[in-house]
């Protein structure tokens, strides 16, 4: 299966594993068996455990078992006197486990009683932490010490044929647990890079040539191969160079893509991708002032060429419609505390409206530590809720000298509704962005293959599709009529439409 349904299953067996009815857990910790998630190197495995950690809201422990040793995965020996009837002996017993430490840590520190603790790289552990580790695997315990209840196992591991390290499991140990089989898929892996803003020259190279997003070769100088990984941590960096003006060539993308000829090919694309994005002038077709000249040349263009062009339109296009869609959210959030702070103003307790809202940025603070610390905050969350956090500060600050409820709120409100002013006036110029971009390609491409390949795009890309869900698009609707996506999605979208503070 691909990353995807593998977390769907994930999902589904914590869900399963943390229902409880009232004599307590429905499926007993014994009979909760760890799932083992089997798949090639670089695929995001662990990046969807932080998924699921956050969607569910949960705690995340993570560990990478080639890192440990029987020592600290087990604990450290120590010696006790004990008195068995008229015997008396000393003992060796067990400290606690590092790793389950963490897991009590996270429970004492974060209140959170139900997580994941996942171990990757399960199967490639040393000659002396392998007893351990089976042990482990059938009855969840280090030493003496067990998994915490409400704490899921979660492991990972590689198939041998890309690890040389790996150890296999008996027929007593796999019958334990809960095996989940992943393989690479491109496709899958977009929905991922259009949420996570990968390169377009990237996403585009990949589209035209899908047999080198992931790859693993022996060769006589060793393994040769590409990955997910090293498509996504090579995005990041060329987004980098780019920002800061250095060259992306060869030697960087060989850096990450650890096979010389998709790298070289790679590389060349991107001299041709770098072309066409000073060519085509992008900002110009946005803007609704794209040259004959240029709608000559992308008529005349080879598909590859065309292909390219998309996704540099595209990636324009949704970067603007993406900042509208974070804007949108971090108003949401913002009305949510601000309809707080009015409840906290008309309560009794003698506090100044400053004192109130310092409240609320001490609460919310304490919120993203938690979240941080036991990992069921997604990056894009904690940037959400540190910009939260900003905008709570000034109005603090703003409302410092009032004394009087009612005035400071209007302050308050006064701010609110100027930031969703400059939202709408976003808004507008994202759909206008997103409206020449389909006139450009009305124009240039008719009803070709190149239209359906920018609805689809759209569709795909999470930020595209809420922004159109939210704000419209009527050229979006004209050439995707069949798929009905519009429909306002009233239910989904009801309390984004009220951003009124005065209801």
């Amino acid at each position: 299966m691909n990353i995807n349904e593998a977390k769907d299953q994930i999902e589904d067996t914590l869900m399963a594993y943390l229902s409880r009815d009232e004599y307590g857990y429905e499926i007993p910790i014994e009979k909760q068996r760890p799932v083992f998630l089997m798949g090639p190197p670089g695929i995001g495995k662990t990046a969807i455990m932080e998924q699921i950690a956050s969607e569910l809201g949960v705690g995340l422990v993570s560990y990478a078992m080639t890192h440990h040793t029987r020592q600290s995965a087990l604990g450290l020996p120590f010696i006790v006197h004990k008195t068995y009837g008229d015997m008396e002996c000393d003992v060796s017993e067990y400290t606690m486990s590092e790793i389950i430490a963490s897991v009590y840590d996270l429970i004492e520190d974060a209140g959170m009683p139900e997580g994941i603790l996942f171990l990757d790289e399960i199967n490639c552990v040393s000659e002396t932490l392998a007893p351990v580790m089976l042990q482990f695997l059938q009855y969840k315990t280090f030493g003496r010490h067990r998994v915490p209840e409400g704490w899921i196992v979660v492991t990972a591991g590689n198939p041998p044929e890309y690890n040389d390290s790996v150890r296999e499991f008996d027929v007593a140990t796999w019958d334990r647990l809960k095996r989940i089989d992943v393989e690479p898929d491109f496709d899958v892996w977009k929905e991922y890079a259009y949420e996570n803003g990968i390169h377009p020259a990237v996403l585009t190279y990949l589209e035209i040539k899908k047999e080198n997003f992931y790859r693993i070769e022996s060769t006589v100088d060793g393994k040769s191969f590409v990955t997910a990984r090293g498509w996504d941590d090579l995005s990041r960096m060329m987004l980098m160079y780019e920002k800061r003006g250095r060259t992306v060539d060869e030697k960087l993308v060989g850096q990450y893509l650890q096979n010389k000829k998709i790298a070289r090919d790679f590389a060349l694309y991107y001299d041709l991708f770098s072309k066409y994005r000073s060519d085509y002038q992008v900002d110009s077709i946005l803007a609704g002032k794209a040259s004959a000249e240029i709608k000559e040349r992308a008529k005349a263009a080879k598909f590859d060429e065309r292909l390219a062009l998309l996704g540099l339109i595209l990636d324009a296009v949704t970067g603007q419609l993406r900042e509208v869609m974070d804007t949108d959210m971090l108003i949401l959030y913002l009305k949510g505390e601000l309809e707080s702070y009015r409840t906290a103003l008309s309560n009794k307790k003698p506090a100044s409206p400053a004192e109130r809202m310092h409240e609320q940025v001490k609460d919310r603070k304490r919120f993203l530590e938690d979240g941080q610390r036991a990992s069921y905050l997604s990056h894009e969350q904690q940037r959400r809720n540190a910009q939260l956090i900003k905008i709570l500060e000034d109005l603090e600050r703003a409302v410092a000298p009032e004394s009087d409820g009612a005035a400071a709120f209007q302050i308050v409100k006064q701010r609110y509704d100027e930031r969703v002013g400059e939202l709408q006036k976003a808004a507008q110029v994202g759909r206008n962005a997103l409206s020449h971009a389909f006139q450009f390609c009305e124009e240039v491409f008719g009803d070709g293959q190149e239209m359906l390949i920018l609805v689809t795009e759209l569709t795909i890309n999470p930020h595209a599709a809420k922004f159109i869900s939210r704000y419209g698009c009527p050229e979006y609707f004209a050439h995707n009529k069949e798929l009905l996506f519009y429909e306002r999605k009233q239910d989904i979208i009801a309390e984004v439409e009220r951003m009124d503070l005065d209801e």
